[in-house]
């Protein structure tokens, strides 16, 4: 008997949103790019007559997925925590023109409270915690859903049941490839990264992150932190498939939490990738050896996305980051001998964060002088220490984490911080950062040597937009909380 016909779906939501999948921060962005929904490909792999639907990047709107979603017999859609409330509302709506269609949620959010998912949205027929894949296989063929392990739905009686956790997926080389469903399902020119050669592919090689960062979602969530690996020879097989597959391409990205690790590992890897001729990059952490680095930079490694977060040294400390400031100036000079490009990541909002070290951040950054950085807003995601620390203290502000827009917004108060300074000194480190003459010309003349100067104008015009609506938001906060303080005073009086 085939498979029910499955759709897996990262859902369409707000404009320019990148929620699902592999998005490390589900979030509007504030210039347009998109990740690979990797994490669905391996249950699409898996069912004969499966399709993949990312509608962000294709801009597939909600009526269109409507009707998409009436040719398939199961829906699998992956949520986010900023996401649910359009979510929930296209799932009902899918319900509704086909009500014999069965929907699973999978994702973070529903992974850490199942109940109140099943609760809040009539049409889920079930969730799928954690590692998804073989949940989702055992349905689409027609297992008995009390038998069906990592699964939480309602019995017949409205009771919520529990099925037992499912192990994680140990053999990784057993998966299919990322890139087939890729090419059958998906149309790789959509997906855009600022700071990565366009066309990109992302994909993994590794699962689970051994880290304990407090704030990072997936390993706490989602993969765990036990890190499981593909055998170099997989990697290496795919890889030469899709060179071939996809000759248009310009670079590959591993966006595996913890890519270089364990440096046997990756210098094995190196050698069998080198003679493909590949541009590649992948994330990394400062930890990483110079011998490492050396390897991936002569086996075709061109950038490396870098978690700095912070520039103070408790506040690295806070976070279980694992990691120093020393280290991480030490890494930054192996990079810059090897010619290996960063892009670095901080977040402003951290546990322990206050004006001064939000400023020792910024100095930090300046003196690392990165290719390109990124800066956030701490967010507490459910499911994460961060989020349990900052909620036991009262810190959260507005549990949405967003404008109702999709645009992440500061949602922790910290005593002698407020939210509208940690959104104020966002804008401040972007442009103490680019303006630096030596920021500037680089950025100009990286867009002159690729030829990519008009996205690089859409891509300036996005973000000052952007820039411009968060600065009033910062101004309005400011006035309404001054018009406050006078009322209570004269109410006082």
């Amino acid at each position: 008997m085939k498979p029910l016909k499955t759709l897996l779906l990262n859902p369409p939501s707000f404009e320019n949103f990148d929620g699902g999948a592999s998005s490390r921060w589900p979030a509007t962005r504030e210039i347009e790019s998109y990740w690979y929904p990797v994490w669905l490909t391996y249950p699409a792999g898996m069912l004969e007559g499966s399709r993949l639907l990312d509608a962000p990047p294709h801009h597939v709107s909600a009526q269109e997925t409507i009707e998409i979603a009436k040719d398939y017999e199961f829906l699998v859609l992956f949520t986010s925590t900023v996401g649910w409330s359009s979510d929930h509302a296209l799932a009902n709506a899918i319900k509704a023109a086909h009500p014999t269609i069965k929907i699973a949620f999978v994702g973070p959010p529903v992974t850490t409270d199942p109940e109140r998912a099943l609760n809040e949205c009539a049409a889920i027929d079930f969730i799928c915690r954690r590692e998804f894949d073989y949940t989702i296989v055992d349905f689409a063929n027609r297992k008995p859903i009390n038998e069906i392990l990592g699964l939480s739905y309602k019995d017949e009686n409205g009771v919520i049941q529990h099925n037992p956790d499912r192990p994680q997926v140990e053999d990784l080389d057993a998966m299919p490839w990322a890139t087939k469903i890729y090419q059958r399902d998906l149309d790789v020119t959509k997906y855009n990264v600022p700071f990565l050669l366009h066309p990109y592919i992302a994909l993994y090689s590794t699962r689970g992150c051994p880290a304990q960062c407090t704030f990072c979602l997936w390993p706490q969530t989602l993969s765990g932190h036990a890190w499981r690996k593909r055998s170099t020879d997989d990697v290496a097989a795919e890889m030469k498939w899709a060179k071939e597959a996809f000759p248009h391409v310009k670079e590959f990205f591993f966006d595996d939490d913890t890519f270089n690790i364990q440096q046997g590992r990756t210098i094995e890897l190196c050698e069998k990738l080198k003679p493909l001729g590949l541009t590649w990059s992948c994330t990394s952490r400062v930890t990483t050896s110079y011998e490492t680095l050396k390897a991936m930079k002569e086996a075709g490694c061109r950038l490396l996305i870098v978690g700095f977060e912070s520039g103070d040294p408790q506040i690295l400390k806070n976070i279980k980051k694992g990691a120093t400031v020393e280290r991480a100036r030490e890494f930054v000079k192996n990079c810059h001998d090897l010619g290996l490009v960063i892009h670095a990541d901080f977040i402003l909002g951290l546990p322990g964060e206050t004006k001064e070290s939000i400023r020792n951040t910024i100095e930090f950054a300046k003196q690392l002088d990165c290719e390109t950085i990124q800066v956030s807003i701490a967010h507490a995601f459910p499911g994460t220490e961060f989020y349990d620390f900052a909620d036991k203290n009262n810190y959260i502000t507005n549990k949405d984490m967003n404008d109702h827009g999709g645009h992440q917004m500061a949602h922790i108060e910290y005593p002698g911080l407020p939210v509208d300074y940690v959104m104020e000194m966002v804008h401040k480190f972007y442009d103490e950062y680019y303006f630096r003459p030596k920021a500037a010309f680089r950025v100009v003349w990286k867009a002159i040597v690729n030829r990519d100067v008009p996205r690089l104008y859409e891509e300036a015009k996005s973000y000052m937009k952007l820039r411009k609506e968060r600065n009033d938001m910062v101004r309005k906060a400011r006035e309404d909380a001054s018009t406050k303080a006078q009322e209570t005073t004269s109410m006082n009086a």
